[in-house]
């Protein structure tokens, strides 16, 4: 605390990323980064960027970029936004789409910098809870609303919903904006982009950090109605307007137009995930089923604090939620297929010692 705070400062909760420790030969599988580099077109176009024109301001429309986005999604270019990761985006959205005097709703169990937006631009919301089996009912959104914003699939779950689902959402909520956040949707799911046409209260958001591997750049992406898309451009030209300098638009061309390499990537670490789920079951673990690049596990007899404290001390990292719905629950981010088993590995000594 300090006499020199302004107000709204005293009352935040900030958001707690995941940890990026820095630890001598580590496993890292708890913020949900791929496990494989960069598209090599990708890393060449970023190299080929570092000229003298770094003296000179990036577009501040990335029209580039945009105009690359929309020929990957088939959407008009002026249905497109871009920002400074898809945080970024998504922070736009809540100041400039969702801040209403209905409140907004969202899952309790979801991504945790949600309830952080609206502390910081004081909306009000509510937490709608998922089922007993993780899974989000659309019918418990069929209430008076400000918006609504789901990821899908959901963190840290993984589960994801059909697009008929979606559909319904929009239906029921004609004046209201929803926002999907596609952050995981190349991992399994449907994606909601197709629905934009005819619902101009749909915002779709997405990342490059995950199945693109470019965590490290920071690019993230809207799609939406143009109406949608100008609130968005408001707010940022209101507080930054070169989010997203020369390297990373340059890199996000080149990844986003090499559809080969996603391919490949993307099939490589559903096939480990699918492995992953079979032998985590195989050791007693209750696996929900994922469409993402993660998997939400729990044992039955074991503590998740105690487990993933003690995958830490074979340098294994996993995610752990104190949040007491989930608190049993680890997700794992999945890696390549010897850091999986490495995991497995780690596993069956520590329950092995646990019986002992």
């Amino acid at each position: 605390m300090s006499r020199f705070w302004s107000p709204v400062v005293h009352t935040l909760t900030p958001y707690v990323p995941g940890e990026q420790p820095r630890l001598a030969n580590l496993i890292k599988l708890n913020t949900n980064e791929c496990p494989y580099g960069p598209s090599p077109k990708a890393l060449e176009a970023i190299r080929a960027a570092t000229d003298d024109t770094l003296r000179l301001y990036p577009d501040p429309t990335a029209h580039a970029l945009c105009a690359a986005i929309a020929r990957a999604h088939d959407v008009p270019a002026d249905h497109v936004f871009v920002g400074n990761g898809s945080d970024e985006v998504l922070a736009h959205a809540f100041q400039g789409l969702l801040n209403h005097d209905d409140p907004l709703l969202f899952p309790d169990i979801s991504y945790s910098f949600y309830p952080v937006y609206c502390g910081l631009y004081g909306i009000r919301h509510e937490t709608v809870p998922l089922d007993e089996g993780m899974h989000i009912d659309i019918a418990d959104y069929r209430r008076p609303c400000g918006g609504i914003i789901i990821p899908n699939p959901n963190a840290p779950t993984g589960m994801a919903l059909p697009l008929d689902d979606i559909r319904t959402l929009l239906t029921d909520h004609p004046d209201a904006v929803v926002v999907i956040d596609e952050a995981y949707v190349d991992f399994g799911a449907e994606t909601a982009i197709a629905l934009v046409a005819r619902h101009p209260n749909l915002l779709v958001v997405r990342t490059l950090s995950k199945s693109s591997a470019l965590a490290g750049l920071r690019v993230g992406y809207a799609i939406g109605q143009p109406d949608l898309i100008a609130a968005l451009t408001r707010v940022k030209d209101s507080f930054n307007s070169y989010p997203l300098d020369r390297l990373a638009q340059a890199g996000a061309i080149a990844a986003i137009e090499d559809r080969e390499w996603l391919a490949k990537t993307r099939e490589k670490i559903i096939s480990s995930r699918n492995r992953l789920t079979d032998s985590l079951g195989k050791m007693g673990f209750v696996v929900l089923p994922s469409q993402a690049n993660f998997v939400f596990a729990r044992h039955p007899d074991r503590d998740g604090a105690y487990l993933a404290s003690a995958l830490r001390e074979r340098a294994i990292i996993v995610r752990h939620f104190r949040t007491p719905r989930i608190a049993q629950w680890l997700r794992i981010t999945i890696g390549t297929d010897a850091e999986c088993q490495a995991l497995i590995t780690g596993l069956a000594e520590v329950l092995a010692q646990n019986r002992g």
